[in-house]
């Protein structure tokens, strides 16, 4: 049984699929969304600005411990010399790779983290998410 809106695509006899048709205008420096029939509907605003420095740094840490668990490179030095940094940036970047999961959601939505940014999550923290979790709320 084959879909007719999907092309190739198999239809699960669980599945719907709900297809409307919008487009994406900036109206007054905020952007809507336009639907078919000319209704507007705003976009909920995003929860704060994405933290660049922060995204590319973990962008970063998670790459390389990627090479370190793939084989490609045995070390944090091997990175380095590939990489053209200090094994030490190294080791502090692949730090990152360790924060709680809702933490780094919040670095890089920047969302309430005044006491953990970039620079502080890049000195040695807590492994334990718990105690992250402190560092970050202030109560350590």
């Amino acid at each position: 049984m084959r879909d007719a809106h999907s092309g190739s695509r198999p239809a699960s006899p669980d599945a719907v699929t709900i297809r409307v048709p919008f487009v994406i205008r900036r109206r007054g420096g905020r952007r809507t969304m336009m639907i078919s029939g000319g209704k507007v509907t705003a976009i909920a605003k995003p929860t704060g600005y994405s933290n660049t420095a922060f995204v590319r740094a973990l962008a970063k840490a998670y790459r390389w411990r990627r090479l370190l668990e793939t084989g490609v490179y045995s070390t944090v030095a091997e990175i380095a010399i590939a990489e053209r940094v200090n094994d030490s940036y190294v080791s502090r970047v692949l730090r990152l790779t360790l924060l709680a999961p809702d933490i780094l959601e919040a670095l890089v939505d920047h969302r309430g983290m005044t006491r953990l940014g970039l620079e502080r999550a890049m000195r040695p923290f807590p492994i334990e998410w718990g105690h992250q979790r402190a560092v970050v709320s202030g109560d350590d």
